[in-house]
């Protein structure tokens, strides 16, 4: 059992290069939760709606976005119809036996929403400002993911989560993916980027034990070290081992029978 999470730029530059390597391993038989983003995707739909999407920076250099209840409103329609649909399609097209959810469909995602947020202006000044419809994945149910995957289907998600008020929340995808993967006890999660892997000095580092990761820890990205982390909580709680490798190449899954990319590992 396999999930795989795709996003950001490496969603954009190689869908169908993704899927197609997707469509190869549903074909034998690996059972495969796909957990994908498309933010740039939701801010082109907002523009063309007269809105401007709004990003905040975290203290940890973090930017990710600011979802208000007319955000919410877009980004739901973008990830849960066009986006993850189309993804469904295109894989049905390659034969794959495809399903697509929302983490809010079978309560599979439920989250706590973030009352506040402390957030970092332009001026390099914290501040706090209302969290808007964003959460944290505190629980998962795998009872559905569990049934598809025994009936044969590849289970598409778009991360979309549940609050405890049952409000629709905008999760991130990289928390969702590794949340599944935790709570599906799966033999790998594979994390696509636009990027071979973690970089360090100019090159690629190709293990990552779990004992190493808090030493990395203030030699990383923001970005890039959130991965990391959810990756190596992952593995520490069951997954047999978490991957970040290149989603832009022409068989991105093959990282995982040649061992390219890192492997974070226990």
């Amino acid at each position: 059992m396999l999930v795989v999470k795709a996003g950001g730029r490496a969603l954009e530059q190689n869908l169908n290069g993704i899927l197609r390597s997707l469509a190869e391993r549903a074909a034998k038989g690996v059972e495969i939760v796909f957990v994908h983003g498309g933010g740039d995707v939701v801010s082109r739909y907002e523009r063309l709606m007269g809105m401007e999407p709004k990003f905040v920076t975290s203290p940890q250099g973090i930017r990710s976005r600011y979802t208000d209840e007319k955000e919410l409103e877009v980004y739901v329609m973008v990830m849960a119809g066009k986006l993850n649909k189309e993804i469904v399609s295109r894989l049905q097209s390659m034969g794959v036996k495809a399903v697509g959810l929302t983490g809010a469909d079978g309560e599979i995602l439920r989250a706590e929403r973030k009352d506040k947020i402390v957030v970092v202006d332009d001026r390099g000044r914290k501040r706090i400002m209302p969290g808007g419809y964003t959460g944290s994945i505190k629980e998962v149910n795998t009872r559905l993911l569990e049934d598809l995957l025994a009936q044969g289907y590849t289970v598409v998600i778009s991360p979309i989560a549940l609050g405890s008020k049952y409000e629709l929340l905008n999760v991130d995808a990289d928390q969702a993916a590794a949340s599944i993967a935790k709570a599906l006890k799966t033999e790998k999660l594979l994390i696509l980027t636009d990027v071979d892997g973690v970089i360090l000095d100019g090159g690629l580092v190709e293990t990552i034990r779990l004992g190493d990761v808090e030493a990395l820890h203030s030699r990383l990205g923001a970005g890039m070290n959130r991965k990391v982390m959810m990756c190596a909580k992952a593995v520490e709680e069951g997954v047999g081992a978490a991957v970040i490798a290149s989603g832009i190449v022409e068989d991105p899954l093959s990282a995982l029978e040649k061992r390219s990319g890192t492997w974070i590992t226990p």
